[in-house]
């Protein structure tokens, strides 16, 4: 143990123990953990380290506390809303500007879209048209074509079959057009983006992963040129931790 550092609470030490548990036992998102006092004899814990185990696995989105006859803590799938909360929490504590998203989109998304290439299956291809369709009916409309947009994203993180790669995008969704920090889309902006995405879609489906890097590679680039040239302020700009920028 490093010189100093406190022991790990009581209560974390079993939100683990039950994480592990759950894991061992290959229980599913949907089903039961064990009673109260099932836990209270199978752990050898208090009533009180218990229930702070089970609001801190909640409050991390593992489980849900279903109330009433025959409640208690139900297994979650947990999305990325609280990894979300906790970058830009530290972002925010590390005074890291908007552009340091746009550098990690830079890094991370040429080469999600080259695994998705190989790894997306027929459902996700699928999903992904969805989205570019979506952007094409709602060009007018730019906030359901963000949201389109967005989407856009997520589908092709969570393709490549890399969980800590959806994660980490997943986490950055909320805040990764700018939108949320003054961020504009003109129509003939928005109309760029989709028939990039078109490109991007067209690489996918045709399963090449060196196409779909570069496409994904000049889309974000270009979003990057297009910020620096209508927006330079706001790339400097330091991204707050509220509710409104975590999606």
């Amino acid at each position: 143990m490093t010189h100093g550092a406190r022991p790990p609470k009581a209560a974390v030490l079993l939100a683990q123990s039950i994480v592990q548990d759950t894991f061992r036992e290959r229980l599913k998102p949907g089903d039961m953990l064990l009673p109260e006092r099932t836990m209270l004899e199978r752990y050898k814990t208090g009533r009180g380290t218990l229930r702070e185990a089970l609001r801190l696995l909640e409050f991390q989105g593992v489980i849900s506390l279903k109330p009433g006859p025959g409640g208690g803590p139900v297994l979650q799938d947990p999305d990325a809303s609280h990894l979300a909360s906790t970058v830009i929490l530290l972002m925010q504590l590390k005074h890291a500007p908007f552009r340091s998203i746009v550098e990690v989109r830079s890094a991370l998304e040429p080469m999600t879209s080259s695994l998705a290439a190989v790894r997306m299956t027929d459902e996700e291809l699928s999903a992904l048209e969805g989205s570019v369709l979506q952007m094409r009916d709602e060009l007018d409309n730019q906030s359901s074509f963000l949201d389109a947009s967005t989407r856009f994203h997520g589908i092709i993180a969570w393709s490549s079959g890399n969980a800590l790669f959806g994660y980490i995008v997943d986490s950055l969704l909320g805040i990764m057009d700018g939108s949320a920090i003054g961020i504009d889309y003109p129509a003939h902006r928005r109309a760029a983006i989709l028939a990039a995405h078109v490109e991007i879609f067209e690489a996918l489906s045709s399963r090449d992963p060196v196409v779909a890097e570069e496409r994904m590679r000049c889309h974000i680039a270009e979003y990057e040129r297009y910020a620096q040239r209508k927006f330079p302020h706001l790339l400097d700009e330091v991204i707050p931790w509220e509710q409104k920028f975590l999606g």
